[in-house]
Parts: structure tokens; C-alpha cells; sequence
């Protein structure tokens, strides 16, 4: 049977799977054992730790680029709350409330294609402050910067920088035109250039074929990505995809699954669009590939509440 074939071949290291094997197992019919295998190349390569992170909306709104899904597009009326900078103190306080509830990571995340020299200043200031009064580990997600910007923030203290991809290069062109993903995928290989891990990522349900979700995936290996988180599209009123249908809880973990075979020793992550699934779903998802997750506060839409959220990790396995 190809799922336990394609799982041996992974767990014992023999080769990648293919994009014409991942196209295969998205159709097999026996959806429970492709989840089952899902989760144990996970246990295999990155046992029971389930890494946490959480972000801040460090600059809000007024985005240049036209992305289809963003609320902080100015190509979007949505009503977010839109500011310049934040403050070094709000920034900090949030820093201190993820230690306080034992967050691993911490990001700031800013809209627009990119953070000029003076804000970058300030950011990282605040960065060498978070270090000096946190454990947190740092990471930072400043769009399309080039080597400059990346090793500012690599002397401050960041130690990865965040630069989804979105959806599989062939899908892009449909829902950005400002931007490519080529340029995305410069920066992430100047971020490893400078020394800097990276994380990348996208969001699944927004119009994207399975085909697509597997070309993504590969396409994340291909740059050695070890942190893949996958948001879930969560409409926002207001934004060119405010009607896109949700995906059914098969897709869901058919994709998180094949994101596991592509990826086996990634932190597969939950991220946006957490409250569009189910508890009983998240469960779910948490033996069938997940092992990291987003926690807290999101940009411009509801976040998780971080106890209940270890209460479920928990419940499913995994320490934090």
C-alpha cells in the first residue's frame, strides 16, 4: 500500500517524496491511516515537543501591496486599526506576558513590503530590550528586506526571520500583483545567508487546488524551511476573498498530513484561522502532523487563549 511504502521510505530516510507520490497519497481513500502515518514520521523526527510562538502587530494597516486575503491592504476597506510604530513599552509588556505563560518565541510582525532604515532602528532597539528582560527566543517578520535590514536584526538578537510564501508560486500571480514570489524567496535566502533560521509558510483555502498545496510544500523544502506554519483562510469583510467557502475537515488534514511526508522533520505549525476549526478538529490535526503553533494574539483577528490551548496540547501528547 503506498502510504506504508512512502512512510518507510521517509522514516528510514531513503529519498523525498515526490510531487507525483504526494498527488497519490492526497487521493488514497484511506484517509484515518494517512493521518496515523503523518503522526508517526512526526514522533519519529521531532518527538513530543510542541514548540510555541507568538507575534505582535508592531505596525498596522496601510499595506501598499494588494494581496486578496490581507484586512491590512490599502487596496481593502476593513475598519482594522491602523498605527504607525508601537511603543517600545507596549511591545515590551507583550513580550513579558508570553514569558510569563512559558512561550518559546516571540515575533514582531509589521504591514507593508518592507521596514525603512529609521523604523528598523527603532524595532531593533526594541528587540535588544525584549533579550535583555525575556527568555523568549526572537524571531521577525519586516516583508521583502534585503542584507542590510536582516543583519540588523540578526546583531540585535533575532535568531529567525518569517517570510511566507502564501501559496505555490503557479497560484500567486492570481492573488498578488505587487509583489512576487520570487522576491520572497530572495529574502529568505538572504536571511540564511546572514546566519538568520527561516520560517515560511502560507495559507490554505484560498481557491488553491491540492495540487498547489503539494507544490507549495515542495517548494518549502526546496529552500530548507524547518518552520511551515499553515494558516487556515479566515475571511475578513472588506478583503477580495471576504466569501471564500471554508474547507472541510478532510482537506484540512489531508494537507497537513502530506505537509508531514514532504517536510518530516519541520515544526508544521498551526497559525491563522485557528478559531475556523473545531476543537475536536485541532485535536485532530495534532496527531496527524502538527507539532508547533501560534499562540496568543493574532495581527487583525481573534487569537487563542494560551492555558487552553496547553490543556489541549497536552491532552494530545506533547510537552511544551
Amino acid at each position: 500500500m503506498i502510504i506504508e511504502r512512502l512512510k518507510q521510505r521517509v522514516l528510514a530516510r531513503e529519498g523525498e517524496i515526490s510531487r507525483e507520490e504526494a498527488l497519490e497519497l492526497s487521493r488514497v481513500a484511506d484517509k484515518e491511516r494517512l493521518y496515523a502515518a503523518a503522526d508517526e514520521i512526526r514522533e519519529r523526527f521531532r518527538g513530543n515537543e510542541l514548540d510555541t510562538c507568538s507575534i505582535v502587530n508592531a505596525r498596522s494597516g496601510r499595506c501598499s501591496e494588494d494581496c486578496k486575503w490581507c484586512a491590512q491592504s490599502a487596496f481593502h476597506s476593513t475598519g482594522i486599526a491602523t498605527y504607525p510604530v508601537k511603543s517600545r513599552d507596549e511591545v515590551l509588556a507583550v513580550a513579558r506576558a508570553n514569558d510569563d505563560n512559558h512561550v518559546k518565541r516571540f515575533s514582531l510582525v509589521t504591514s507593508g513590503r518592507r521596514v525603512n532604515k529609521t523604523e528598523m532602528t527603532a524595532f531593533c532597539d526594541m528587540y535588544r530590550d525584549i533579550k535583555e528582560k525575556t527568555g523568549l527566543k526572537l524571531c521577525a517578520s519586516m516583508g521583502l528586506l534585503g542584507r542590510e535590514e536582516l543583519l540588523m536584526l540578526k546583531e540585535a538578537g533575532v535568531v529567525r526571520y518569517e517570510c511566507n510564501l502564501e501559496t505555490a508560486s503557479s497560484f500567486f500571480p492570481s492573488l498578488c500583483s505587487t509583489h512576487t514570489t520570487a522576491e520572497k524567496k530572495r529574502t529568505l535566502r538572504l536571511a540564511r545567508e546572514v546566519g538568520l533560521e527561516i520560517c515560511s509558510g502560507g495559507i490554505i483555502g484560498m481557491g488553491e487546488s491540492a495540487e498547489q498545496r503539494v507544490e507549495l510544500a515542495i517548494e518549502l523544502r526546496e529552500l530548507g524551511v524547518k518552520s511551515v506554519p499553515i494558516n487556515l483562510l479566515d475571511p475578513v469583510k472588506g478583503t477580495a476573498l471576504e466569501n471564500r467557502p471554508s474547507l472541510d475537515d478532510e482537506e484540512v488534514l489531508t494537507a497537513i498530513a502530506l505537509f508531514r511526508f514532504i517536510l518530516p522533520d519541520a515544526f508544521i505549525r498551526f497559525a491563522g484561522g485557528r478559531r475556523r476549526m473545531s476543537r475536536e478538529l485541532q485535536r485532530r490535526a495534532l496527531r496527524s502532523g502538527i507539532n508547533a503553533s501560534l499562540v496568543g494574539g493574532l495581527l487583525t483577528t481573534a487569537g487563542t487563549d494560551v492555558a487552553e490551548d496547553y490543556e489541549m496540547f497536552a491532552g494530545a501528547g506533547y510537552t511544551c
